[in-house]
């Protein structure tokens, strides 16, 4: 019964997250994001929120509802991606942003998970990235409020690397397909990206899951995200499960007739 992590709803689960706290939010785009945590959050009312997450979400859905309420005030992301409210916001001087490399994001958020405060990278080395002056915020007449400072770079094996620090926050949401009651999950096919290291890096882990079993239904072999990362566990419903939104929806329309081609045929 110890290792049971289940809560009895997405507002429980989100209820002490504090304004002003830290957040690692997994997904990608709108894959795997835990839409309905992210929901029961802007429910809860927590503001002046710092956001760690590959983007932050698209208008009107995901993390880009909390954008819309000016809920956030920080984000480090690798991209702004399809929300223009996340622009606007940015280039207003609203919001700040730290534009990160994405598999340097995706590093910083598994090296705080696992312990480690700093890793050099070649990613970057060279650009602002490096060198500083990337704008974090903007003042309202578009000049430049707040820029990155020049980052320590050293070489090895013949290499400039840049040195990295290591992401760790207070609270982590995520969402994954399979969880057990000990909190070891596992992901679909992409919507692992961002999801692992987010809920690595988090101090207390919520994870959102489409299906819960019994510990030892998921194979070790199968287990993408340890249980030891994990504090609490949101209990899906069929319908809630089904939710899985995408950014653009494109169709092929049918192909016009070859009939010269149908005639040789």
């Amino acid at each position: 019964m110890g290792l049971d992590k289940v809560v009895g709803s997405a507002a429980e689960a989100v209820a002490d997250i504090h304004s002003g706290a830290s957040l690692a939010v997994g997904g990608f785009g709108l894959v795997g994001i835990p839409w309905f945590l992210i929901d029961a959050l802007r429910e809860q009312g927590a503001d002046d929120l710092m956001v760690v997450s590959n983007n932050c979400g698209v208008d009107g859905a995901g993390l880009g509802l909390l954008l819309d309420d000016h809920r956030i005030s920080r984000v480090i992301a690798s991209y702004i991606g399809e929300n223009k409210e996340f622009g606007r916001q940015y280039l207003a001087g609203e919001l700040t942003l730290e534009l990160t490399p994405q598999g340097t994001l995706a590093e910083r958020m598994r090296a705080g998970g696992s312990g480690i405060g700093a890793f050099y990278t070649p990613t970057g080395v060279g650009t602002m990235v490096s060198d500083g002056g990337l704008p974090y915020r903007y003042n309202p007449d578009g000049t430049v409020a707040e820029a990155s400072e020049p980052k320590e770079v050293r070489e090895f094996h013949g290499k400039q690397m840049v040195l990295e620090e290591g992401i760790v926050t207070d609270f982590a949401l995520v969402r994954a397909t399979r969880v057990d009651r000990a909190g070891n999950a596992q992901f679909n096919a992409s919507t692992r990206n961002f999801n692992v290291p987010a809920a690595m890096a988090g101090r207390v882990t919520i994870v959102e899951a489409e299906e819960v079993v019994e510990v030892g239904e998921i194979a070790p072999a199968d287990v993408h995200l340890p249980g030891i990362f994990v504090k609490r566990i949101v209990a899906l419903t069929p319908e809630q499960a089904a939710r899985k939104d995408i950014e653009k929806r494109t169709t092929r329309g049918e192909r016009p007739t070859d009939t010269a081609s149908s005639k040789e045929a």
